[in-house]
């Protein structure tokens, strides 16, 4: 855990615990200063040991002793999630209504504060997708220590923790047997899986050249075991998706977000669609057969791999294809002329103003927006909404259990007077 400067550092608090923050969290104050508390939930009043002291800014603690637990509590079910552990669970402490229901608030607060919109009339809360809160995660890399043990990441951390399993990994990843193993001279070592249980084990390597600011560069990646590609089915089709490339690592994800989307944008037969951030296109599958042969669905993808994997999903569908080209303002200008709808899945850093400023140029009469992050989400729907576009719905879905990560999706349309594209 990073060292603070304040001399509240390793302190221990008695603290009445608030409402919850992003980042997996909740807020609390001590003699006026904010106190963010990991493993606490709201309502609660716990003892918190300061892991980080920001001076005058604000502390961040781990709760370790509940004093008055909220009923929503529950005793986590993995090992490692405790203060000091593993940090890639943030509500294994609290029940599957509980977690839901704070990353609804999460994503009200963020749309309140960032874009100045409330959207509780929107957003009724954050919808369950099947399958439970163990066991879903169809892709996990797995970091390694310089002895070569592969284990997770602690909580704002370098530090390695050791794992023998983890709970919400599917089957074949979050027990995988490279775990047993030592893996020296690596970065990481990654297991992903089919719908179909097929698992494919990757090697992360360091990668060459130097990045800005004391960025890590890219890890290379390398196939050690498994098919090179797995199969991924979004309403009856079937996706070719090679074995380190991206797809949602809910299994029921992928199909959920779809159905969302074309709710979202309803496109029509024969409309003209653009699709950012299109992967191996699996929304672009779905938006074809909406628009049918007389319209046609164009994606936008950096990613040659997977431009290449979309290649092969789309070829029965030749009003649809996905072209290699980052997402930028001149991409997206020379990608199309007539458009009715666009959609985008950007990662988690968000479209930003220049691509939304680019979309809404174009002049759709829909877009939809699938966000895995409120706050870039909120920001780039404030930009949309300073130029009269209307937060027509948003919807949540519960896509990481046991995270504080949530999957949105949010439909916009144009000011009133807008011409027809």
């Amino acid at each position: 855990m990073a060292d603070g400067p304040g001399p509240l550092h390793g302190a221990l608090l008695e603290l009445d615990v608030g409402a919850p923050a992003q980042g997996g969290s909740c807020v609390a104050r001590h003699e006026g200063r904010v106190v963010f508390v990991r493993h606490a939930l709201p309502g609660e009043r716990v003892r918190a040991q300061v892991t980080e002291d920001r001076g005058g800014r604000f502390c961040r603690a781990d709760a370790v002793q509940i004093l008055t637990p909220a009923p929503q509590r529950v005793p986590p079910p993995c090992p490692y999630a405790r203060p000091g552990r593993c940090g890639g669970c943030d509500w294994q402490h609290a029940d599957g209504p509980a977690q839901r229901s704070i990353k609804a608030a999460i994503v009200r607060e963020q749309f309140a504060r960032v874009a100045h919109l409330d959207v509780s009339g929107l957003l009724s809360g954050v919808e369950e997708l099947p399958g439970g809160l163990l066991g879903w995660r169809s892709r996990i890399t797995y970091a390694v220590d310089a002895a070569g043990r592969p284990g997770l990441h602690r909580h704002r951390s370098s530090d390695i923790e050791p794992v023998e399993r983890c709970l919400i990994g599917a089957p074949g990843v979050g027990d995988t047997a490279a775990l047993a193993a030592r893996w020296p001279g690596l970065t990481g070592v990654e297991a992903a899986c089919g719908d179909d249980g097929q698992v494919a084990l990757l090697a992360h390597r360091p990668g060459t050249g130097r990045q800005a600011r004391g960025r890590r560069p890219p890890d290379r990646v390398s196939l050690v075991s498994g098919p090179p590609a797995l199969r991924r089915g979004v309403r009856g089709r079937s996706f070719r998706v090679s074995a380190g490339g991206f797809w949602q690592v809910h299994p029921a994800a992928a199909a959920s977000l779809a159905e969302a989307l074309l709710a979202a944008v309803q496109p029509g037969v024969g409309e003209h669609v653009l699709d950012l951030y299109a992967g191996v296109g699996a929304f672009s599958a779905t938006l074809a057969g909406a628009v049918g042969p007389a319209g046609a669905v164009l994606g936008l993808e950096a990613a040659p791999a997977a431009v290449a994997d979309a290649a092969e999903n789309l070829s029965d569908l030749p009003w649809a294809t996905v072209r290699l080209a980052r997402v930028s303002p001149m991409s997206i200008g020379e990608a199309s002329t007539a458009t009715d709808v666009v959609v985008l899945d950007p990662p988690r850093a968000g479209a930003g103003p220049g691509v939304m400023a680019a979309i809404m140029a174009l002049q759709p009469r829909a877009v939809g927006y699938v966000s895995c992050d409120p706050a870039t989400l909120a920001r780039d729907i404030a930009v949309a909404a300073e130029a009269g576009w209307r937060l027509a719905s948003l919807r949540a879905f519960d896509a990481f259990p046991m995270t504080q990560h949530i999957e949105c999706v949010a439909a916009l349309r144009p000011p009133a007077g807008n011409p027809a594209p």
